[in-house]
């Protein structure tokens, strides 16, 4: 049984880190950081510099005379030495790498700045102490608006240096799995970076999954210790996690201790391995830690088979985010950053966390709703937090759209200089009201393509030349590094343009991932053995005429039609280009004919309120499809919903709309990443198969 301390509960709320921090604010003594490294190694040739903060001069976008081709040329044809100066330069190393990569894709050997020592919490933390200590790192917007907390670096530092001595008394010792589920709030940020400071591998769950999905994640990754709150706030409701954490805890013998903090002052009953989180000391120093040695673990769920541990590790993962984060999205030093996803998404783990922070900015977390109070508060938190950059979900904007552009244009947006989008292909329609509303047309707006797996930013628009243009909805350029393959039916690259295929990369980049915890032979049969020698990212994506890339979903997203392929993102995009229809989502069905067909599940807007109206709508959706890319594309069957099932992360869950479809819906597998359990489609009957409408007489969602 844990013992009982007689030390305070952290209270993360209207003062998180004094409640923290006790009295003192400043470093305690003796209190020094890491010393950078002496210099590039003897394997590192070509003068590649130690790690100095500055941008090197063999690779930065910014030197004069060296233009945005030039440099991604060089960063295909000598990669050791375009990231071995950049990771020699950017980085603090505690020991010089010696060797820039050893990698082979056929067999997923993934191996980056060998023989090298660095901590990731010093570089997001120690060497912006010794600069600017009360620059702001985090800003807490929190779930009552108007209530953000500002954190310094210096106030960071400590927390994660208490947090890290207070897992150390925990017994949680280097390479130790720490479950961290938490609310989006300093706390969980500093829980991260805790563990980045002892080598311990943390693993962050949304902190919404159910007691299942959480309990399969901790037993997977055989975590000693979890971190939780006693509730979470998010739009205006409570969300008991130490209920949560109790149920799943329960089935996981693994854990040793739970840590609980408060978010709120409600009571919270305490079971034998729950410990409040005591003050430690504000110093605690950085393991070194092997480039190639877990950072952490995040679990992807697959239509089939149990979550995925996805594996990144320590130099190459933070170099590639803190590079992505800089120049996709116009990052300069004092920018107030605000990525409104949640730290338990890849997106918070590489946007809100390592990157920014590894960049010295000023990082925003969004602990509430697009639409709590209202549909203004995003735009209200732009306006109140001075927003530079904002990146947000399509399936966000899609929502956002729906209202009046008096809930954007209240606010003032003067701030924003870059706006992004992830997370899924976005629509022409809320590409342009993203734009040319929010943004008001001069803000450039780049579609990020990237997954989990790939640990940053590899397809968008930016970094470009300067002036270059932005295609609307289309992801475009690839990143330093990444050089994109399309494959054909019989698994041959194909060359040239206009072309479409399976999207695939060719070559190694640092943050990609580099296995799935403990099963390796199953990362290299998912991502490296449908086509031997590249990485296949399981999606589908059109090389336009000008070479620009564009996805069009994922490759058990793209339907053949009578020997016509179709991706469903296409057809999505047309639906959506109706001003009744704000979202849509499109499968595709067995037929007995043309093999499969598309089948349409489609939210109108209110304004569209009788039967009439919607079998008008309907059949101008028809008609719009047919024009926009060809009869054949026309779905052969149109469910009208309310809304669309999706995870807490935003994504629509297909797997759920292909089993309502074929007449499934008894079961629908894994439900733990549904939004809102209680969402149940309504529809007319005579739009949809006799199948369909007796599956939604079920009103299988309430009964989730």
């Amino acid at each position: 049984m844990a013992a009982q301390t007689g030390s305070r509960n952290l209270r993360p709320g209207t003062s998180l880190l004094k409640t923290l921090l006790t009295r003192s604010l400043r470093p305690g003594p003796g209190h020094r950081g890491v010393r950078p490294g002496p210099g590039a190694g003897p394997g590192q040739s070509r003068s590649l510099s130690s790690g100095t903060g500055r941008l090197s001069p063999v690779w930065s976008p910014q030197l004069p005379g060296r233009s945005h081709q030039e440099l991604y040329r060089l960063s295909v044809s000598d990669p050791d030495q375009f990231w071995g100066s950049a990771a020699a330069d950017r980085l603090r190393w505690i020991k010089p790498f010696q060797r820039v990569r050893d990698c082979e894709l056929s067999s997923g050997r993934i191996g980056w700045f060998l023989g090298g020592q660095l901590n990731v919490s010093v570089n997001c933390l120690d060497v912006h102490v010794e600069k600017h200590p009360d620059r702001v790192a985090l800003i807490w917007e929190r779930d009552e608006p108007g209530t953000e907390e500002k954190v310094t670096y210096r106030e960071l530092l400590e927390t994660t240096c208490r947090l890290a001595n207070t897992l150390k008394s925990h017994g949680v010792c280097k390479g130790d799995r720490v479950a961290i589920y938490m609310p989006v709030c300093p706390l969980a940020v500093a829980a991260m970076l805790a563990c980045a400071r002892i080598g311990a591998v943390h693993t962050v769950v949304f902190a919404g999954f159910s007691s299942e999905a959480l309990a399969g994640r901790i037993q997977d990754a055989e975590c000693k210790v979890v971190l939780t709150c006693n509730q979470a706030v998010r739009g205006g409701r409570l969300l008991d996690l130490k209920r949560t954490v109790d149920e799943a805890v329960r089935s996981c013998p693994s854990v040793r201790h739970v840590l609980v903090a408060r978010r709120t002052s409600n009571p919270t009953a305490m079971g034998k391995l729950d410990v409040p989180l005591e003050e430690h000391a504000s110093v605690c120093p950085p393991e070194p830690m092997d480039s190639e040695d877990l950072l952490f673990l995040l679990y992807t769920s697959g239509s089939t088979g149990k979550p995925k541990g996805i594996v990144h590790t320590q130099a190459g993962y933070l170099l590639y985010a803190a590079l992505t984060h800089q120049f996709v999205f116009d990052y300069r030093d004092g920018d107030v950053f605000g990525c409104v996803a949640d730290v338990g998404w890849i997106t918070g783990h590489s946007y809100i966390v390592y990157g920014p922070l590894c960049n010295g900015a000023t990082s925003v977390l969004f602990e509430s709703t697009p639409v709590y109070p209202d549909p203004g508060r995003y735009w209200e938190t732009v306006q109140r937090l001075r927003i530079n950059q904002f990146y947000g979900a399509p399936t966000a904007i899609r929502l956002l759209l729906k209202y009046d552009e008096s809930w954007v244009k209240k606010y003032d947006r003067s701030s924003l200089r870059t706006l992004g989008s992830v997370g899924e292909p976005i629509n022409h329609e809320a590409w342009d009201w993203f734009y040319n509303v929010v943004g008001d047309g001069r803000c450039p707006l780049v579609d990020t393509w990237w997954q989990t797996e790939t640990g940053g930013v590899c397809i968008a628009p930016r970094p470009a030349e300067d002036g270059a243009e932005i295609i609307p909805a289309m992801a475009m350029r690839p990143f330093f590094g990444i050089q994109p393959a399309l494959m054909g039916e019989q698994g041959e690259p194909l060359t040239g343009n206009d072309v479409s295929g399976a999207l695939c990369i060719s070559q190694p980049w640092p943050g990609m991932a580099r296995s799935i915890f403990r099963d390796h032979q199953r990362f290299v049969d998912a991502y490296f053995k449908p086509y031997p020698g590249y990485y296949f990212t399981g999606d589908a994506a059109f090389r336009s005429p000008d070479g620009y890339y564009q996805i069009t979903g994922r490759m058990d997203d793209v339907i053949n039609v009578s020997g016509h392929r179709l991706g469903t993102a296409e057809i999505e995009d047309a639906l959506d280009e109706h001003p009744a229809v704000p979202e849509s989502a499109v499968i595709g069905i067995p037929h007995d004919i043309k093999g499969e067909v598309p089948f349409a599940f489609v939210v109108l807007k209110d304004a569209v309120a009788s039967p009439s109206e919607e079998d008008a709508v309907l059949t101008q959706l028809r008609s719009l499809v047919a024009t926009k890319i060809a009869k054949y594309a026309v779905p052969d069957h149109f469910l009208v919903v309310q809304q669309l099932p999706k995870t807490r992360s935003g994504k629509i869950m297909r797997r759920i709309l292909r089993k309502i479809a074929s007449g499934a819906a008894g079961d629908l597998g894994d439900v733990s990443t549904l939004d809102d359990p209680s969402v149940a489609p309504a529809a007319s009957q005579k739009h949809v198969p006799s199948k369909a409408v007796n599956i939604l007489k079920l009103q299988m969602f309430l009964n989730l």
